[in-house]
C-alpha cells in the first residue's frame, strides 16, 4: 500500500512577496481622506520627470558639455555620480510623504532595531514633514522666479552651464516640462502632512500619539 504525503504549503513566489511589500507600503490606513491618498501618491510622480530628465542628460549625453559642468562640486566627485544620486535620494526623499498615510508612519517597522513595533510619535512625523514642506514650497517658487530674471538664488547672473543657457530648442522645452511640477512637491506635502496631523490628533486612524 502507498503511502500519500502531503503536499507541503506552496512558499510565496519571490514576485508574491514583493508585490506583498509594495502594497504594505503604499496601502493607505483608514480615516485617510481620498484627497490625501491622491496627494501623497502624486509626490513621488511630481519628482519623478525631473529625476529621469537629469539621469538621461548622463546617460544618453542630453545636451551639450556644459549641461554636466563643475559648479561648485567638489574636485573629488564625479558630476555623473553626482547627478544620479541626486535624482535617486530626491525620489527617496518623495516617497517617505506615503508614510503619512500609510501603516509604517504611524507604526515604526519591525525591522527598525530598537523602535520596531513603536507607534511614531505625531510631532516626530509633522514637524520633518511641515519644515520640509515650508521649505520646498519656497525653494522651487523662489528658483522659479530668480531664474525668470536670470540670476541664481544667490542674486547671481546664471552660469553658462545652467541648462537655460547651455540648451535650445525641444531640449530646453522638455527640461521646464520635467522641472515645472517640483512646484507642486510643497504644498501637496503640506496638504498630506495635515491630513496626517488631523487624523492622528483626532484619533480616526489606526495609531493615536
Amino acid at each position: 500500500m502507498t503511502t500519500r504525503h502531503a503536499p507541503a504549503p506552496a512558499q510565496p513566489a519571490p514576485f508574491g512577496r514583493l508585490r506583498a511589500a509594495w502594497r504594505g507600503a503604499h496601502a493607505p490606513v483608514p480615516g485617510v481622506p481620498r484627497w490625501a491618498r491622491w496627494a501623497a501618491y502624486t509626490i513621488p510622480f511630481a519628482v519623478l520627470p525631473s529625476g529621469l530628465w537629469r539621469i538621461m542628460t548622463v546617460v544618453f549625453g542630453i545636451g551639450d558639455s556644459a549641461v554636466h559642468g563643475r559648479g561648485q562640486l567638489p574636485s573629488w566627485l564625479p558630476g555623473s555620480v553626482y547627478v544620479v544620486a541626486l535624482s535617486l535620494v530626491s525620489e527617496l526623499l518623495a516617497f517617505t510623504a506615503i508614510g503619512l498615510i500609510a501603516s509604517w508612519g504611524e507604526v515604526f517597522p519591525r525591522w527598525i532595531p530598537l523602535l520596531g513595533g513603536r507607534r511614531v510619535p505625531t510631532l516626530a512625523a509633522v514637524v520633518p514633514a511641515a519644515l520640509g514642506a515650508l521649505a520646498l514650497t519656497a525653494l522651487w517658487t523662489a528658483a522659479l522666479v530668480t531664474s525668470l530674471f536670470g540670476l541664481t538664488l544667490q542674486g547671481d547672473p546664471l552660469p553658462s552651464d545652467y541648462p537655460g543657457n547651455a540648451m535650445h530648442g525641444w531640449e530646453l522645452a522638455f527640461f521646464h516640462a520635467t522641472y515645472i511640477p517640483l512646484l507642486l512637491w510643497g504644498p501637496l506635502l503640506a496638504a498630506v502632512c495635515f491630513a496626517y496631523w488631523r487624523r492622528r490628533t483626532q484619533g480616526t486612524g489606526p495609531a493615536r500619539p
